[in-house]
């Protein structure tokens, strides 16, 4: 296992307990070991919209999902595929750029969203959940959802293969 800081790994510590009762990302170990790059891309089409999106199957890629990100232009995602459909919640932890979430259910169909989640830099950060289970959470740039008129109900379209979800 990778050396981790002290602050990493009390986080690490609270992040297992919250995680366990929450689903959040959490600091591991390993968060950095797939850089943003090398995620694997799909298209996905939502109400209309075409996105290039970056796919986080892994807890590792999960944790560290847009952190540090700078831009995310209109046409861009990322994409949380979790193993099994269950209640999430977010932070926008070391997040830069404000989003939106979409979360969606094992059938593909658009469950809940949290608009304009602001990004945070300290702590405490605002959780954002899905008030629904979810397998799926899209994740676009701020005002994005309203832009193209998504609504619950709408099905999210994954063009491409994102390999095994672990």
């Amino acid at each position: 296992m990778a050396r981790m800081n002290p602050a990493c790994r009390t986080s690490l510590r609270i992040g297992l307990l919250l995680a366990t009762a929450l689903a959040l990302p959490v600091c591991a170990p390993s968060a950095r070991a797939v850089p943003l790059h090398q995620l694997p891309r799909v298209t996905v089409m939502l109400h209309g919209q075409r996105f290039i999106t970056q796919v986080a199957t892994t807890d590792a890629t999960r944790a560290h999902g847009l952190m540090n990100r700078t831009h995310l232009a209109a046409d861009e995602a990322m994409l949380f595929v979790f193993r099994h459909q269950a209640p999430r919640w977010f932070w926008m932890k070391d997040t830069r750029i404000p989003l939106d979430m979409l979360f969606f259910d094992a059938r593909r169909r658009l469950v809940s969203m949290q608009l304009d989640a602001r990004p945070c830099t300290g702590t405490p950060c605002t959780i954002y959940p899905s008030g629904k289970e979810a397998m799926y959470v899209l994740e676009v740039a701020a005002g994005s959802a309203r832009r193209i008129g998504a609504h619950p109900g709408d099905r999210l379209v994954i063009e491409g293969s994102y390999g095994t979800v672990q």
